[in-house]
């Protein structure tokens, strides 16, 4: 099930806004003058299914409505007739004529475990009484509302208990991300953000992706290591067992191995693979004999398998090392990868002067990098990676800290990735430069008739 249109009425109590989703170029635009509500549009879509209901309660708005690929639609109505409406919504469901009022003092409600859990999730929390805490960042006394209304992507899993079964079912079928305008915020996850308060201010979002990435390709290492160890145990008997008859040509035994050689040098250059774990591949035997084929052939098949197991997040790391090396040659940056460190970044600039001589391929730390290289890193690397396959991906203000040329090539980039991770994508922006010569792609937010 997809998303293809989106309205919202009264907003801010001055205006409505129709928003189609435009699913064959997997990109919709929407842009407008300063304060129309282009950010609270991709707030309210995410709050919506990502169970953000503070959110809805929050933003100022009295109807909103989300249909689908299938003729039905979810409607949000802040007019439930009820005396206090400020504090309630109504969800009404097109496909079973289901109604579902959800109030304030609902969404805040939260169990023990939960509150249990704040200091682990928000170690910038200090709880100070039963039901108060001390943000430490600010010296702000919170109540549990409080929390939830500041922190709502840390609590994603407080969820109404009232919510029913049809609903939830809805937010597991459509898949929504929003990434912000404010990116390099740490965001780490849960087993990072353990660490003591007083180094959170250390740790990167940058960071933290390294070494996400990093643990994703030794997590693909291990399965390779696992998938080999099985069919090399079990090699010999399928090389007795093997008949003639599903023998390759010689023709199709060098093209196989010019293919693994292939796949060896790709894996190699984006790191996940070494010289020693891939020396095995290299293998070009000067004749083929019978006995030498019965083995190459299942030799070739064997290696297609194992090396198989890398093909999604060599494409993904492969796109990802072509964009950024694109930016960041102006910055005489490169960018390369290793299942130890997740990115390594290195300088590329040769200085005439001696004693600067050793500057080339100087590594550098990932905060070294400018704020909007981090700004780009991060939202592609999101896009790549931390995003599910047919997912509709919200990005606020993507020429935030961009200079201009990268700006021009946003939406060339963004189709290289929507294509390759299937994505669709509703982004915000003010910049002409990012549009170019696109404006079949946009939707302009309009002021009242």
């Amino acid at each position: 099930m997809q998303i293809i249109k989106v309205y919202v009425g009264g907003l801010f109590g001055i205006f409505n806004h129709e928003i189609p989703v435009n699913l064959n170029d997997r990109m919709t635009i929407i842009h407008g003058p300063n304060g129309f509500g282009k950010t609270v549009i991709l707030k309210l879509l995410n709050g919506l299914f990502n169970c953000q209901y503070s959110e809805l309660i929050n933003l100022p708005f009295e109807t909103f409505k989300v249909e689908f690929d299938d003729g039905n639609y979810l409607e949000i109505d802040k007019k439930t007739g009820r005396q206090d409406q400020s504090n309630t919504i109504r969800f009404n469901f097109s496909k079973n004529s289901e109604t579902f009022i959800l109030d304030k003092s609902q969404i805040n409600d939260i169990d023990e475990i939960s509150i249990s859990d704040l200091d682990y999730l928000i170690p910038e929390l200090m709880r100070v009484g039963p039901q108060r805490w001390r943000y430490l960042p600010t010296e702000e006394m919170l109540s549990i509302s409080d929390i939830v209304d500041r922190f709502p992507d840390l609590l994603r899993g407080i969820k109404c208990e009232q919510q029913p079964e049809w609903l939830q079912d809805l937010q597991r079928q459509i898949n929504v991300r929003l990434i912000e305008s404010q990116r390099l915020l740490n965001i780490a996850s849960n087993y990072e953000r353990r660490i003591a308060y007083k180094r959170l201010s250390d740790l990167s979002t940058v960071s933290v992706y390294s070494r996400e990435l990093a643990q994703k390709m030794q997590h693909k290492f291990t399965e390779y290591g696992t998938i080999s160890q099985s069919l090399d145990r079990t090699f010999p008997l399928r090389v007795v067992q093997q008949q003639p008859s599903t023998y390759l040509t010689d023709e199709q035994l060098y093209d196989k191995l010019d293919h693994l050689d292939k796949m060896r040098s790709r894996l190699m250059e984006v790191g996940l693979l070494n010289q020693d774990e891939s020396s095995e591949v290299d293998i070009h035997p000067p004749s083929i004999d019978e006995t030498t084929k019965n083995i190459l052939s299942v030799y070739v098949e064997d290696m297609d398998k194992k090396l198989s197991v890398f093909d999604d997040i060599a494409d993904k790391i492969d796109l990802f090392r072509k964009i950024i090396n694109k930016k960041f040659a102006y910055s005489y940056k490169n960018i390369g990868f290793s299942k130890d460190q997740g990115f390594i970044f290195t300088s590329s600039y040769k200085s005439s002067l001696s004693e600067y001589k050793q500057v080339l391929n100087h590594e550098l730390c990932p905060t070294d990098l400018s704020s909007g290289e981090q700004h780009e890193l991060i939202l592609i690397y999101e896009l790549l990676f931390k995003v599910k396959p047919d997912s509709l991906v919200l990005i606020d203000e993507p020429e935030l800290s961009l200079h201009v040329g990268w700006q021009v090539e946003f939406i060339k980039d963004l189709q290289e990735i929507t294509k390759l991770a299937k994505l669709n994508i509703v982004m915000a922006t003010h910049s002409p430069d990012i549009i170019q010569d696109r404006w079949d792609l946009t939707v302009e937010l309009q002021g009242p008739k």
